[in-house]
């Protein structure tokens, strides 16, 4: 799957899982922070999404200091996923 392609798809869960009304893919930059000033998410939300991307990506997200990085943004999410499916 292409980064460009994973990207979408993962901005579509996060609207989807997160119940984001009123936004649409295009309007969640690959590289704004996923919480605090970006998308405004909190630590429940993150526990959502961690769950809707294992279950849709069959992928194991980490724990902890590991996850924080992983939900950097959309960008770090898509390499994640994409390293984990080895891609």
């Amino acid at each position: 799957m292409d980064i460009a392609r994973l990207k979408w798809d993962i901005k579509t869960l996060i609207i989807e899982e997160l119940n984001l009304k009123g936004r649409e893919p295009e309007d969640i930059d690959d590289n704004a922070p996923l919480f605090g000033e970006g998308l405004g998410l909190d630590s429940l939300d993150a526990l959502q999404l961690a769950m809707g991307l294992e279950e849709r990506f069959a992928i194991r997200i980490p724990e902890g200091e590991q996850a924080r990085a992983v939900f950097a943004s959309v960008s770090a999410l898509a390499a994640y996923v994409a390293s984990e499916q080895g891609g």
